[in-house]
């Protein structure tokens, strides 16, 4: 699985201008739908935002993969963001978010949501590639970094 064959540059936002972990959401779900990925918002955002209340989906390393399965969308879609400051996610690890990917699918796409978190999880697991992101000045050179980190 490749992400950016479900990341696009217009899915990219550096910065956020989300202060809060419901805003932060909130601004990604309105790109995943003002680029055309969903006409139904309102069920996207409420999806994730009932996930997000199951559990933090702050894993750690200053990032947080706020996620859903739902028929709002057709396909696996990820977006992504930088907060210009930390935002509180209630990460596992304690440390406040900087860096946000949206990760929404079909209700009948288990196995792809699955390989994409794990695939997200391990994009900042690499020193070079999370220092990267979090110096990235602009979106087109954010989304470049993950491209060029993207192995199949």
């Amino acid at each position: 699985m490749k992400l950016t064959d479900h990341l696009t540059l217009p899915l990219v936002k550096v910065p956020l201008e989300a202060t809060d972990k419901t805003a932060a959401i909130i601004e990604l779900v309105d790109i995943v739908a003002e680029q055309g990925f969903s006409n139904e918002r309102g069920s996207l955002l409420e999806a994730v935002l009932e996930r997000e209340a199951q559990r933090t989906t702050g894993i750690g390393r200053g990032f947080a993969i706020p996620h859903a399965k739902c028929d709002a969308v057709d396909n696996l879609i990820v977006a992504f963001g930088r907060a210009a400051e930390p935002i509180d996610f209630a990460a596992v690890d304690g440390q406040p978010v900087t860096l946000i990917a949206l990760l929404v699918s079909p209700t009948n796409a288990t196995s792809t949501h699955i390989q994409a978190l794990a695939k997200l999880g391990r994009l900042v697991t690499n020193a070079a590639v999370l220092d990267g992101l979090l110096s990235a000045p602009t979106a087109q050179d954010f989304y470049d970094i993950i491209a060029k980190n993207d192995a199949p």
